[in-house]
């Protein structure tokens, strides 16, 4: 066992005996629990450490999104992220039910807004059936029947296998499940740096592990870099706001979502339904200026805006991928009244003022190639037989979780 120097609180170097583990996860959101929870089921009996610079898991993105488990017909089918959300729809629908956790089996409509838009519809059908996702084309008595508020100009796509979770319930039930199987959880626990070969430091440890998997989300990227991996890649927040629907009734029984731009992994604004029936429409996707940009000063770094606003820079220079256009219109959604109107194109008869509390803002840690310029599309993964680097899982990652982590281990853990 390796001794590590580490520098006590006087400067003085000190050696920390390290502790060890096979496995050591770094990140505490649905991907790390998620993978613990692989682990064990495929190499029972070893020792698992989970660490995150959080007091509790599903801090960030896993707690703060909108719960929707995507059915998979979004993503072209030979992505995985169609084969990951539509299996882990199956699985996360199973666990819920198993355990009892709250589960809105609310659909979804996608509705066409223009007649330019029933195309779309016709696009999502055909990656649906690719993958092998039941959807269905109705028409405007259809869908009025499956939800009277909806608004189409003729057609909508029916996903009858869309539900909701609370997404934050469903991460502290897998947190207990794990720490009673034996997996070690470590919160308060920020990763600091790697020491050398699979040592790194961590809160008040020194931990060496003899396989590493980072699954840190917005600070992925970062992590990586220390073991020589992620050289094409960078991480670029984009913040996501709801408004709440602050009414006492509960006036939709359906999601209600846009026909998306194919081109952009964003799903555009829509009219969210939590577990617990309650309403609201979003999300932005407004560029954030640092990692947990939340709201105000909140997480500030100085070192963060200034390498993520020159990217930006350079992406709203070149305009790439539509970088300019893009931005100058999702800061357009900071307004109440503009981000209400956007979405009453897809309902009707529903009170717009009554969309007037902002909800608990998130940050989607999307990946940006910065060789090309673009926006990573697809779960991306790097790694070796020392460490593994999940770079890339957003949105459907809370969906795709289970089935995803399970591949990770598969194909990257010997």
């Amino acid at each position: 066992m390796h001794h590590v120097p580490a520098i006590g609180s006087r400067g003085a170097v000190c050696y920390n005996q390290p502790m060890h583990t096979d496995f050591l996860i770094i990140g505490g959101g649905i991907i790390g629990l998620a993978t613990a929870r692989a682990l064990l089921m495929r190499h029972p009996g070893s020792s698992i450490t989970l660490i995150d610079k959080e007091d509790d898991v599903a801090r960030h993105a896993s707690g703060r999104n909108s719960g929707v488990l995507h059915a998979g017909f979004y993503y072209s089918a030979d992505s995985l992220k169609a084969r990951f959300c539509r299996d882990g729809n199956r699985a996360m629908h199973a666990y819920c039910q198993e355990h009892d956790l709250r589960l809105n089996p609310c659909q979804k409509l996608v509705i066409a807004r223009t007649p330019e838009e029933v195309e779309g519809l016709r696009e999502l059908k055909r990656r649906g059936d690719a993958n092998d996702v039941p959807v269905e084309i109705i028409d405007e008595q259809q869908a009025a029947a499956i939800e009277p508020h909806a608004r189409t100009c003729g057609y909508a796509l029916l996903s009858p296998t869309t539900s909701t979770v609370n997404p934050a319930e469903v991460c502290r039930h897998l947190r207990d499940t794990l720490s009673g199987q034996g997996v070690r959880m470590l919160m308060s626990h920020a990763y600091h740096a790697r020491i050398r070969d699979n040592i790194v430091r961590a809160g008040g440890e020194t931990i060496e592990a003899g396989m590493i998997i980072n699954c840190a989300g917005l600070y992925a990227s970062r992590i990586a870099r220390d073991f020589g991996f992620a050289a094409d890649f960078t991480i670029l927040p984009f913040k996501g706001v709801y408004l709440k629907y602050t009414g006492a009734d509960h006036p939709l029984r359906t999601l209600l979502y846009c026909v998306p731009d194919m081109r952009k992994p964003f799903l555009g604004v829509h009219f969210a339904l939590g577990a617990d029936g309650s309403l609201k429409i979003g999300p932005t996707a407004i560029p954030a200026f640092w990692r947990e940009n939340y709201h105000g000063l909140s997480g500030f770094s100085a070192s963060e805006m200034a390498e993520i606003l020159r990217w930006q820079a350079v992406l709203f220079a070149r305009n790439a991928f539509g970088f300019r256009t893009f931005a100058l219109e999702e800061m357009r959604k900071y307004s109440k009244r503009y981000l209400v109107r956007h979405a009453m194109r897809m309902a009707k008869n529903l009170d717009a003022d009554k969309f007037s509390e902002w909800s608990m803002a998130g940050i989607r840690a999307q990946l940006l190639n910065t060789k090309t310029l673009s926006l990573v599309q697809d779960f991306t993964v790097e790694g070796d037989t020392k460490s593994v680097h999940v770079l890339n899982a957003n949105s459907p990652a809370f969906t795709s979780s289970m089935p995803f982590a399970q591949w990770v281990v598969e194909q990257w853990v010997k």
